[in-house]
């Protein structure tokens, strides 16, 4: 059983630095009021201790490096299992669609503290959970992304033709 990854704050060394940058080539332009945050703390590790630390978190992903995925699973290959963890506590598993909106409170207030927070983290004015994945949330974006370019004076909505990779196989019709 693998052991529980440390946070990389927990790891952190007063001293210790992953890289160091290049001397600049150009003017030093600052930064617009609001960028600079005197109070960030950020960790201070090794080079070797900071991608030991994040190839032990990806050894912690169903990766298809490690394992064969069967078709429809391209939402997958990047939950970690803590996620999935998560995902199955019991309460969240047995929601139903067409329960009645009393009974499904807890879930509707995760809901709607997820889009929150994703709104605030990307800059949107609005975001969608659905459809979550697969062909149905390629065309969502596909989607979004068409309607923002058409709502641009500035520039012409451009034309979407079919998606270039499919998901899963093309069935003959039954006769």
């Amino acid at each position: 059983m693998q052991q529980p990854e440390p946070l990389i704050f927990e790891m952190s060394s007063p001293g210790r630095t992953a890289f160091t940058l290049p001397k600049l080539d150009v003017p030093q332009a600052p930064l617009p009021d609001g960028y600079v945050r005197a109070d960030l703390k950020l960790p201070e590790v090794s080079e070797l201790d900071l991608v030991r630390h994040y190839t032990r978190l990806s050894q912690k992903n169903y990766s298809i490096d490690t394992v064969f995925y069967p078709l429809g699973s391209c939402t997958m290959k990047y939950n970690p299992k803590v996620n999935e963890k998560a995902a199955s506590i019991e309460g969240l598993t047995q929601v139903h669609p067409l329960q009645p909106e009393a009974t499904a409170q807890g879930s509707l207030e995760l809901m709607y503290r997820l889009q929150e927070a994703l709104k605030e983290i990307s800059g949107f004015d609005a975001v969608s959970l659905q459809p979550s994945a697969g062909a149905h949330g390629e065309l969502t974006g596909v989607l979004i992304m068409r309607a923002y370019h058409a709502s641009r004076a500035t520039r012409a909505a451009p034309r979407f033709s079919s998606p270039t990779r499919r998901t899963a196989p093309i069935l003959p019709r039954a006769p």
